[in-house]
């Protein structure tokens, strides 16, 4: 008759096997200890980005000029064209310590990284002036408001903030349409103009300046083109004109400061 060993003499028998099995067990639980907890299937979306402003907001309103009860003015540009063009017209700025408030085409920012950051750097301000510069007037209701938010999100992409203000491209004055794209697209100003000298025109330097100068008050906004070569040279001008009527040249966001 065989007799089965007992436990004690097996274990006795293959003294490697008790630390084996007990050095497995503390490999097992140190994995455990490292593995993450579990997380489900789907994850949760990130918490929306303080730069995208609110959408589906009310009909923006429309301003084309400050309050006039500052002696200030506002030279805004349609941001687009030459690069290097820009980079004459800063340095005038700077000279003068002026600021100024550049509505960017989206796509030009697109097509020129760095420059928003060039812009903001000098102590500039920008803001949206659609994404591809279309006449806003002739657009469909839909494509209206992508122009505005692709506008917006170009600028958040290269500014890290979709801007302030909304200029429509093509409309001097825009109507319920554009009013009410601009604020579901989270803007609640749309801001015009009410000093145009017809710069894009390329009529020169010295009718720019006159015409700028024609029509400048307290609280004047000014349009104007970064793209044009009798800009750039007006600009020192225009400056000197401005002060002269005792102007202080601010940005839109000082110059609407307390209005909305």
């Amino acid at each position: 008759m065989t007799t089965r060993p007992t436990r004690r003499q097996v274990l006795a028998a293959v003294p490697g096997l008790v630390l084996s099995a007990c050095t497995m067990s503390r490999r097992k639980e140190s994995a455990l200890d490292r593995a993450p907890a579990h997380t489900s299937a789907t994850t949760a979306p990130p918490p929306p980005s303080s730069a995208v402003p609110p959408s589906g907001g009310p009909p923006a309103r429309f301003v084309r000029r400050g309050g006039g009860a500052r002696p200030e003015i506002a030279f805004t540009f349609h941001g687009s064209g030459d690069v290097a063009l820009l980079e004459e017209l800063l340095a005038v700025a700077a000279a003068h310590q002026a600021p100024l408030t550049v509505f960017a085409v989206g796509q030009w920012l697109d097509a020129s990284p760095g420059v928003a950051h060039r812009i903001l750097g000098a102590g500039h301000e920008l803001a949206n002036h659609t994404y591809t510069h279309p006449s806003l007037g002739h657009l469909a209701v839909d494509r209206v408001g992508a122009e505005i938010s692709e506008g917006r999100d170009a600028l958040i992409r290269h500014a890290g903030s979709p801007g302030r203000w909304f200029r429509p491209s093509g409309v001097e004055v825009p109507g319920d349409t554009i009013l009410e794209a601009a604020g579901a697209a989270g803007y609640a100003t749309v801001v015009g103009y009410d000093v145009d000298p017809h710069d894009y025109r390329d009529p020169g330097a010295a009718v720019v300046r006159t015409r700028t100068a024609a029509g400048t008050h307290p609280g004047a906004i000014v349009s104007l083109h970064t793209g044009h070569r009798g800009t750039v040279d007006a600009l020192a001008g225009m400056l000197a004109d401005a002060a002269g009527k005792g102007l202080r040249p601010v940005t839109v966001s000082q110059l609407l400061a307390g209005q909305e």
